[in-house]
């Protein structure tokens, strides 16, 4: 089953998390460290996701979490596949994609936008990451808040950026227009 590129956006944002947990839960001597890391997402607006992620823990192999957003539920089937599946696993050292990220990232900072708190978590992490890209990523990264914000000047927006970067940011503005009149 092939993963839609949004999801595969969010689960390689926080693939370290998504290793880690699967990580801990396969290991009986991880408990005390899966309650840290479970309790810290929990306190980080994840505690619909850290429920799941415990019952995973207990032995459930289905996802029953009623209050999972559509972030949590693709990172909470992404545990599940690796739970079932280590080969599904995403590789914590590889960076997202920016390319493919706009459809993602416009959802994001839609819903980020209209006050979704775990909206602006991801976006603030996804742009974190491409911050450190450096170069163009890291001016599309400078513009996220403002997108947030609002702002839909393409001239201002894509001001210093190369044709990559403007490609990216005209993509995001695309995505935002077709959220924008729903």
């Amino acid at each position: 089953m092939a993963i839609p590129q949004r999801d595969q956006q969010i689960i390689q944002a926080h693939a370290s998390f998504v290793c880690q947990v699967v990580a801990l839960i396969q290991n009986r001597d991880g408990r005390a460290e899966l309650a840290s890391v479970l309790a810290q997402a929990s306190d980080s607006g994840w505690a619909a996701l850290a429920a799941q992620v415990r019952r995973f823990a207990n032995g459930e192999r289905e996802i029953r979490e009623p209050a999972l957003d559509d972030e949590d539920r693709v990172l909470a089937n992404a545990i599940l596949r690796g739970l079932q599946d280590p080969s599904t696993l995403p590789d914590p050292q590889r960076q997202a994609d920016p390319a493919l990220a706009a459809p993602g990232l416009a959802h994001m900072i839609h819903a980020a936008g209209h006050g979704d708190v775990q909206a602006l978590t991801l976006v603030s992490q996804m742009a974190e990451q491409m911050s450190r890209v450096g170069g163009d990523m890291s001016r599309v990264a400078s513009v996220i808040r403002p997108l947030i914000n609002g702002e839909r000047d393409p001239d201002r927006l894509c001001e210093r950026m190369d044709t990559r970067g403007q490609q990216l940011v005209l993509q995001i503005l695309s995505e935002l227009g077709k959220l924008d009149l729903h």
